[in-house]
Parts: C-alpha cells; structure tokens; sequence
C-alpha cells in the first residue's frame, strides 16, 4: 500500500510540475505595464447618447466584469479609434493585469493595417504588449492563435516593410478564420487583414472581391458591428465595386455616431461615386465630431481627423463649383497651427487643399506662386505629401510659360522620387513618378515639342490607371487622364479628348473638370446632342449659388440648344 501511495504521489507531483509549467503563471507587475507606456484617460464621445460606437460581442477567457469595457474597446477598435481603444485596453490591463488579450487590443490598436506602416515607438509599443501576453500563458489555444498573429506583424518591423508583415499577419488569420469557423471576430478580421495585404496593382481586386463575400456573409446576423460595416467601404473603394458599398456607407454613421472616422468613411464611398451633397453632410458631421474630440480630450490644437474631413470637403466643393466654400477651407487651414498627431494625414491635408483649389480653378498663376504651409512643418519626413506642392507649382509654371521654374520644380519632383524609392516605398514612388511624367509633358508642351508630350502625358494617364488611390484621399490632385484630354484639346484633337474625358468619368464620376471638358469637346466637334448631354450633368451637380465662368458657359449653351 506505502508503495502504491508513494507512486500516486509521485505521479500527481509530476502532473501538477507540468501544469504549473504549462499555465507558465506569471505576474504580471507593475513595471512591467509602466514599460509598455500605454495611452491612458476616459473615453471622449462626441455622439447621442445611446449608442455611441455599435455593438460587438468578443468572447475571451477574461474575468466577466471586464467583458463590456473589453466589447467597448473591439468597437473603438473596429472604427479605427485607435487612441481610445488603447485607453480602453489600458483600463482592463490595470483592472485585471492576467487578462492577455488586453494586451493584444494593446498591439492591435498600434496596428494601422490601411493608414499608414507602424512608427519605431508603436512597434516597441506592440512587441512589447505581445511579450506581455505570451508570458502569461493562460490563455485559450484561440487566444494564443490571435495573439501569435498580430505578432507576425510587429516581428522584425525593423527589417521587413509594412506590406510584407500585413501579408504574413492576414496569413496567420486565415488560418484562424479556417480553424474557428464559428468565430465571426475571426471573419472580419481576416477579410481586414486581406484588405490590407491586397497589391495596389491588382485590378482584378482578387483580395477584396474575397474579403468582400466574407463580411457581407456575417453582416446579417450582425447589423450593427461597426467593423463589417466599416471594412466593407474599404473593400469596395475602388472604381466598378463602389455601388456595392452603397448601402453600409449609408448606414455606418449610425451605427457608430460618437466616432469621427465613422462619420467621415461613408464619404469614401460618395466620392467614387460622385455623390457630392452626401460627401458634404457625411465630412461636415466628421470635422464637427474631430472638433468635438478635440476640445473634449488632451489635445493641444485640432485633431487630425478635422484635417482629413476638410480634405474631402475641398474636394466635394470643388466638383460642385462651390468655390465661396472652398476657399473658406482654405481660410480656415491657414488658421490652423497645432495639430495632433503630426502624421501622414495631416501632412496630406496640408498639402491637397490648396494645391486642389488653384488646380482644379486652373489658377495657373496662383499655383506657381504656391506657398508651402506650415512652412516649420517636418515635410522632410513626408516626401510624397510635397512633392504634391511641387507638382502644383510646376503645372503653373509650365501654363504661364515660366519654363525655368518649372523644370526646378521638376527637379525637386524627382529629388523627392529618389528619397521615396530609397525608403521602398513602391507605391508613393510611384505616385510621384506619374506626376513627375505630367509636369515634363506640360513643360515640353509649352516649348513646342507636342507630340513628345503627348506621349509623355499619355504614359502618366496608363500609369495611373493601373494604380489604385491611397485610403487617405479623395482622388488625385487632378487625374493625368483628365490632364491629357485638356492636352489633346488644346491641341485641336477634339475627338481623342472627348475620349479621354468619357474614359476618366468612368473612373471619376461627376468631376467638374471632367464633365466640362467632355462638353467642351463634344461642341468643338459639332456633336451637340453629346455636348448638351454633358452639360446638363455638370448643370445637375453644381451648385445653384456658383458663378463660375465655364458654369455660366454651359448654362448659356443648354438655353440656347
């Protein structure tokens, strides 16, 4: 009997050591969650009182009193309110300090799969939340498949750029989404990850069109998940897919009113589509809300949110020929000094709205004496955003016939291309390239060399076209293939450039300029039915208030035809 009870002892010590060692159960101390520097402090809303930001059930191995804070935070999360779902993940980690997937929220919400690739200080930040959570060891095999997914994001982030770490994390979620298919968190984080894994130079949109029937398979059971919502915009922002999205973007500003970006996101869908009054409410809601967060939180000056919601306004104005507005703007842009935080989005704000106002007016003059505001901002840090205002300025130059300035100006483009192809970033080099390709074309057109420039501007307009638009804006400064109709133009090429206004309209729908042009063609050509047809859409989406020229030019021509 000793014999048998000292072999049971034995065995039950051994299986307790294999417990202990397998549940790992550390401490997590204090110094350990000071060293994450984590963003603290209550959560600013700037909504109804309801419902502020949708609902959303993540279930985890967490004590049950944290499960409505840990749902807050997926939801700021899901909108892309990174700061605040931080806040949120904060609070769980100092309530329950064991609760490892806090610590993943943590590196989640320094993850900014469609924004822009993590700084130094966010990677630190996630790398060390990962270690945090794998160090507890008590977590489900789910949890852990999660955690080690976000983790091949923020591995090597020192040496492996933003694109290749999104496509080793959205291969580690379709493993998850695979293995739980019960798990619709798992789904909508999948279809995410393959939103931002997606090449920008795949037209066929293979990625999305799949992340696309992934969200639309769960948003019946779930109405009112802010992120189905919210990803399916993004997965269908892109010309011929838009229509898709219409009916989320529509709704989303409801289902999380308190949230700036879920005000502002539907716009995305509305500028692809040419629904210039409804980029208006939806960007209007958005810098309000900003405003709102601003004044409500620690921010010294505005958030850039109010920034990114002023961009899409100059631009919904400008196809509106609602100038007075737009360069209220303007106005106001120059006012504004301190911005929080200095990031890529701010720096594009700065840059678009002036540049768009002169462009889109054909303000030549204006453009090549284009100031560069704030002129203490680090525009060394965002190559691609300036060279946005040296394209501008080189435009100008080239159409008032100040040929040297304008082969400056083309110099410092390419100066700027050469910075972003040293940071291997292929898609803002890329950018640049075709701006770089436009400016030379109009430069050469001045100095009489047309058919040169010709070809010029029609590779610009090719490249473009097999390049998709960044997140952050609403369309191009002024698309290259509009740029090569006013070319064919003035060159008396009328039919080529109706062509090449019908053919941008397909992918820009209602733009002024474009609809103008197509007019303008169209007339030159004889084809008055065509030209009156144009007319009436540029008459139908402009404002009634707007007295400008070509405006009052088409009215004119539709009285008399």
């Amino acid at each position: 009997m000793g014999k048998l009870f000292r072999k049971t002892n034995l065995i039950f010590c051994i299986l307790l050591l294999l417990v202990n060692c397998k549940n790992n159960n550390k401490v997590i101390s204090r110094s350990d969650i000071d060293s994450i520097n984590l963003k603290r402090g209550a959560i600013v809303q700037c909504g109804p009182a309801d419902q502020q930001f949708g609902s959303v059930n993540f279930e985890t191995s967490c004590p049950q009193i944290i499960k409505k804070d840990f749902n807050l935070a997926m939801a700021l999360l899901h909108s892309f309110e990174y700061d605040e779902a931080e806040k949120m993940f904060a609070k769980i980690i100092d309530a329950e300090p064991g609760c490892a997937m806090a610590y993943w929220g943590v590196a989640m919400s320094n993850f900014h799969p469609l924004w822009a690739p993590a700084t130094p200080a966010e990677l630190v930040k996630g790398s060390k939340a990962i270690a945090l959570a794998r160090s507890l060891g008590r977590s489900s095999e789910r949890e852990s498949d999660y955690i080690e997914a976000i983790a091949k994001y923020f591995q090597d982030g020192d040496r492996l750029d933003h694109h290749t770490r999104c496509i080793r994390y959205e291969s580690a979620m379709e493993i998850i989404y695979k293995k739980y298919p019960d798990d619709k968190e798992a789904s909508i984080f999948y279809a995410l990850a393959l939103d931002a894994a997606a090449d920008p130079a795949d037209t066929s949109f293979a990625k999305q069109i799949k992340a696309g029937k992934i969200l639309n398979a769960v948003y019946p059971g779930e109405p009112n998940h802010p992120g189905i919502i919210h990803y399916i915009i993004h997965t269908y922002d892109y010309p011929g897919l838009a229509e898709l999205a219409l009916p989320a973007a529509r709704r989303y500003a409801s289902v999380a009113p308190a949230s700036a970006h879920a005000e502002h996101m539907p716009s995305h869908i509305f500028t692809r589509l040419g629904l210039w009054d409804e980029s208006i409410r939806s960007n209007l809601a958005s810098a309000a809300s900003a405003k709102c967060y601003a004044e409500n939180s620690a921010i010294k000056g505005h958030w850039d949110e109010e920034l990114h919601a002023m961009d899409y306004l100059m631009y919904a104005y400008l196809q509106k020929a609602d100038d007075s507005l737009a360069k209220a703007e303007w106005d106001y842009l120059k006012t504004i000094k301190v911005v929080y935080p200095l990031d890529f989005k701010v720096a594009y704000a700065y840059a678009a709205i002036p540049c768009r106002y002169v462009l889109e007016n054909k303000m030549w003059k204006d453009a090549a004496q284009l100031e560069t505001y704030p002129a203490d901002f680090p525009w060394n840090k965002f190559p691609w955003q300036h060279a946005m205002i040296h394209f501008t300025r080189a435009l100008g130059d080239a159409h008032i016939g100040r040929i040297d300035s304008a082969r400056n100006e083309l110099h410092i483009l390419n100066t700027l291309h050469d910075m972003l192809a040293n940071e291997k970033d292929m898609y803002k080099t890329m950018e640049v390239a075709i701006q770089i390709k436009a400016a030379e074309a109009w430069i050469l057109f001045q100095e009489g060399s047309r058919d040169k420039a010709l070809t010029l501007m029609l590779a610009a307009a090719d490249m473009e076209d097999a390049t998709q638009k960044h997140p952050v804006t609403p369309g191009e400064l002024i698309p290259a293939r509009e740029l090569l109709g006013d070319m064919l133009f003035q060159m008396g090429k009328t039919d080529k450039a109706f062509n090449a206004y019908q053919y941008d309209l397909k992918i820009h729908p209602n733009r002024f300029n474009g609809l103008l042009g197509a007019g303008l063609a169209a007339e030159k050509s004889g084809n008055k039915k065509q030209a009156a047809y144009y007319y009436r859409l540029l008459s139908a989406v402009s404002s009634t208030q707007s007295n400008r020229s070509d405006l009052v030019t088409a009215r004119y021509f539709l009285k008399k035809n």
